[in-house]
């Protein structure tokens, strides 16, 4: 009995993935943190980081989308200081998106028939997926496949922070800004605003700002080379073999210079970085005597910002329309958990949390105090739902 939980029923956790999942074969491995009050209370680690290597505590994962709310929180430092306004509009910053027109038809072989947008993409748009921006492997509309014509979300193709920008501007909005929910490259172009505001590479604005201060030293845009040996592969879903190889830990792209800071999904972490975040998060934007945001300024970001409130099924244009994210809000980087019973899992009134495209994922309970962090490395993260099941075991341990 710790921290609140009763510590047998925590244990069901590796057991749980190790029987479902590792063991199966549908997962190659799975580190689950879970700390209470600041204190851990949980920490696992089942399968391998590589062939013939068990997976350690302090393995390096590609966290993907849990990129975004890293991104997000670096901007309301920048607002915070009056240096820009969640109602700035975006041309204000990237003046390349001054003639950027929403979808009407065409796309293809032939040329894109735009409008006018009813009003502009603002900050406030970009944070909370409003903007009109999309990603190309929804694979729904024109506009998603004109991004993956122009390889815009492409992790191999070679922008620049400029040229991102550039090429992304020349492409349609799918929908009027604030019209819709669509999860999109929008915190990809925070992260550019950033950078802009800034004055320097993204990347050193993260360090500078968040991975020093908060004590997060293995997080970051390139895995360095003496700690390359941590870095674990990566798979991809495939109905015969359940898995296919994607990225290996000792031929990594994440090894290798970038040109690019994806402030949508480029960074890799651990769970000790990750938990570091998530405790400065559970401490109203301050860990250890560091101050990194105002707790009204998280209280924002923790909101419901949809338009009109509502939920996710309502609102989302695309993935995350499912009926799995009824009663979840999004506020400014942070899915909002808005009604437990609609979720049908449990949880609390403003518990917030997101995850990654390689099955990575987090959650921070206000109301309990606790942190989650779930670690592994297959995608979609939509193949199966295990942040979910991971979420309900660890609320099955409360005890107090």
């Amino acid at each position: 009995m710790g921290h609140g939980f009763d510590t047998a029923r925590l244990d069901r956790i590796p057991a749980f993935l190790e029987a479902k999942y590792v063991g199966t074969g549908r997962l190659p491995h799975a580190a689950t943190l879970v700390s209470r009050r600041g204190e851990i209370a949980h920490l696992s680690c089942v399968g391998e980081a590589r062939p013939g290597a068990a997976l350690k505590d302090d393995a390096i994962f590609r966290i993907a989308s849990m990129t975004k709310p890293i991104t997000s929180i670096a901007f309301m430092m920048l607002v915070e200081e009056g240096k820009v306004a969640l109602s700035d509009p975006l041309v204000k910053f990237c003046p390349e998106f001054k003639d950027t027109g929403v979808f009407v038809a065409g796309g293809g072989n032939v040329p894109f028939l735009t409008r006018p947008p009813t009003q502009p993409v603002r900050m406030v748009d970009l944070l909370r997926h409003t903007s009109g921006l999309t990603y190309g492997f929804q694979e729904r509309t024109p506009v998603d496949a004109a991004y993956r014509k122009a390889r815009i979300d492409d992790f191999d193709a070679d922008y620049t922070m400029d040229s991102f920008i550039e090429g992304l501007a020349k492409i349609p909005l799918q929908f009027d800004p604030g019209a819709h929910w669509n999860y999109s490259m929008a915190t990809d172009v925070l992260g550019a605003v950033v950078e802009r505001i800034e004055g320097k590479p993204f990347g050193q604005v993260l360090q500078e700002r968040i991975f020093g201060p908060l004590g997060m030293v293995d997080t970051g845009f390139k895995v360095p080379a003496d700690q390359q040996h941590r870095l674990t592969d990566c798979y991809a879903f495939d109905p015969q073999a359940k898995m296919k190889p994607f990225d290996s830990g000792d031929k990594s792209r994440w090894a290798k210079d970038r040109s690019f800071h994806s402030g949508g999904g480029g960074l890799v972490s651990t769970l000790a970085d990750y938990h570091r975040f998530c405790l400065m998060l559970l401490g109203g934007g301050a860990l250890d005597g560091v101050r990194i945001i105002s707790r009204k300024t998280l209280a924002l970001m923790t909101a419901n910002h949809l338009v009109g409130g509502g939920d996710l099924v309502q609102h989302s244009v695309g993935i995350f329309s499912e009926a799995e994210n009824a009663g979840v809000g999004f506020g400014l980087g942070f899915a909002v958990n808005e009604s437990p019973a609609q979720t049908m899992t449990p949880g609390s009134v403003g518990d917030y949390y997101w995850g990654g495209m390689f099955s990575t994922g987090f959650f921070v309970d206000p109301v309990e105090e606790i942190c989650m962090v779930f670690m592994t490395q297959l995608m979609p993260s939509s193949t199966y739902p295990v942040r979910r099941e991971v979420k309900t075991l660890v609320h099955a341990a409360i005890n107090d």
